[in-house]
């Protein structure tokens, strides 16, 4: 598998664990608990393998908290009832936007 690949392996593990460590309640539940960590190990591993293929460490990081903010920002929305309000997305957005700035403008931005 080639960096990129790993990096969006990792970005869905880390998404699952964050998901089992809500529904968890406080490491109470066996299962969720077990997935939580579990996908944190994973995500770690694979974040290591994409920075192994060569990636950038600040644009790896970057892409995978941005991602990670995102997607655990609507299924709390979703599944959790979460409400966003008007700076919560103001700052979602703004990372987003760092995030493209450093993918688009940065020197270190390699395929």
């Amino acid at each position: 598998m080639n960096g990129w690949t790993n990096l969006v392996i990792a970005i869905m593990f880390e998404i699952v664990a964050t998901y089992s460590t809500k529904v968890s309640d406080g490491f109470t539940k066996l299962i969720p608990s077990a997935v939580s960590v579990i996908g944190y190990a994973l995500s770690a591993y694979f974040f290591s393998l994409a920075l192994k293929e060569g990636i950038d460490i600040a644009i790896s990081y970057a892409i995978w908290s941005a991602l990670g903010i995102v997607f655990i920002s609507i299924i709390g929305w979703f599944v959790f009832n979460q409400s966003l309000d008007f700076f919560a997305v103001l700052g979602i957005t703004l990372i987003i936007m760092g995030t493209l700035v450093i993918n688009l403008f940065s020197k270190n931005w390699r395929l």
